[in-house]
């Protein structure tokens, strides 16, 4: 059961249906295309196919606006595509070739776009994702995001495996957004065989840590149907487990939604079907057509060498008002009572703090010899105790 309210229920327009299909169909083929590629040897890279997971990134990604920000795995073309990625930076991206994003220096999917689509690129130590979008919700971390009220929607997408490792033997819990728990922060549990569930929810989750409730975490039930990369012919899932999946196809189950509220027709279908074959000729044709990285081009985009690479500054996209208390953080205030004042191991007043040792020249000494050391310090030491409390520092005499 969910760990919370399910997601309102808001109809959706006979649009916005047909561009979820459409997305998860050209999800589909473009992986069925990379597929026919990698079996020619054009396909010098890991594939790491979707298939049966396209809702979960077609919906998740539909659920944001243009200004968002969004880091996809591996897994999750679909997401780069609604983005705005056209399929040939996809296709020539897992060639190596030269018209790529990385120009030819990848053979997967790690490549993003900072500037345009605010695709931060996936990095293959996936817990390593969190603290990088947390940064960019202005926070580190799951915790931290937490505490600041971060913007920030986490999607796990529980496959059911981890290459050839059952989830069910890494975690003793059913439920892994019962984790959200510990974090503070509140979470759903989605189908993500069910492209308008997945949509939903991730369209509630996105409004409402917009509006400054922190981040939420989304945990998105489905399957990976087919091995952890093409070399993988996951021989280890069992029979029964994965015929049933193969039965909750995600654009199967849609497809026939669509039909029959009348949403799509023959004729419509074909027209989708017509769109996305010219689309991907076109782009698969340009991508085999394109050249190879030359030599020469080895060194380069290596290394980052400062500024005559690329800026590396903050850059604001969003509103401050959007990024600050109230709306994404806490306020920044500690209140201690008798902050300045310590207490040594006897319990009693410290002979010196720093921040505050003026007090102590009104605290009766238990022996003279004390008394005047606890005066001879304040008196000397004031000043640069109070500079010290500014700089993080303690004097060189009140350490001893």
């Amino acid at each position: 059961m969910p760990t919370m309210p399910e997601p309102r229920k808001k109809p959706l327009s006979r649009q916005l249906h047909l561009d979820l299909y459409y997305y998860m169909r050209l999800n589909r083929e473009v992986e069925d295309t990379m597929t026919r590629l990698f079996r020619q040897n054009k396909i010098v890279g890991g594939l790491y196919s979707s298939l049966g997971q396209e809702a979960i990134s077609v919906g998740t990604a539909y659920a944001l606006e243009k200004r968002d920000w969004m880091a996809p795995m591996i897994r999750n073309i679909g997401a780069l595509l609604v983005k705005g990625v056209p399929p040939r930076d996809i296709f020539t991206q897992h060639m190596a070739k030269y018209t790529s994003p990385t120009q030819g220096k990848d053979g997967t999917s790690h490549f993003g776009d900072l500037e345009n689509l605010h695709i931060v690129s996936p990095i293959s130590m996936l817990g390593d994702l969190i603290p990088v979008m947390a940064g960019v919700a202005i926070a580190e971390g799951l915790n931290f995001a937490a505490t600041q009220r971060a913007p920030f929607v986490l999607i796990l997408e529980n496959n059911l495996w981890a290459y050839s490792t059952p989830v069910r033997r890494q975690v003793p819990i059913e439920n892994l957004a019962d984790r959200a728990k510990a974090y503070g922060i509140e979470s759903y549990i989605v189908d993500g065989n069910d492209v308008v569930a997945v949509y939903t929810t991730a369209k509630e989750a996105v409004e409402r840590a917009r509006a400054g409730e922190g981040p939420i975490l989304i945990e998105a039930k489905t399957f990976r149907r087919r091995g952890h990369a093409q070399h993988d012919p996951a021989e280890y899932v069992p029979k029964e487990q994965r015929e049933f999946w193969e039965k909750r196809d995600p654009i199967t189950l849609y497809e026939a939604f669509l039909l029959k509220e009348k949403l799509l027709d023959a004729k419509s279908k074909n027209e989708i079907e017509d769109r996305m074959s010219a689309l991907l000729e076109k782009e698969r044709e340009f991508a085999e057509n394109s050249p190879m990285p030359p030599p020469e081009f080895v060194r380069q985009g290596v290394y980052c060498t400062g500024d005559d690479c690329h800026k590396i500054g903050p850059k604001w996209e969003r509103p401050i008002a959007e990024v600050t208390p109230p709306k994404c953080s806490v306020e920044p205030v500690w209140t201690v009572e008798g902050f300045g004042r310590g207490k040594s191991s006897s319990r009693g007043d410290a002979p010196i703090h720093f921040g505050d040792v003026s007090s102590f020249a009104e605290k009766p000494a238990h022996t003279a010899s004390a008394k005047t050391q606890a005066k001879g310090l304040a008196k000397k030491s004031v000043k640069p105790a109070a500079k010290s409390a500014v700089r993080g520092k303690t004097p060189q005499k009140a350490r001893r």
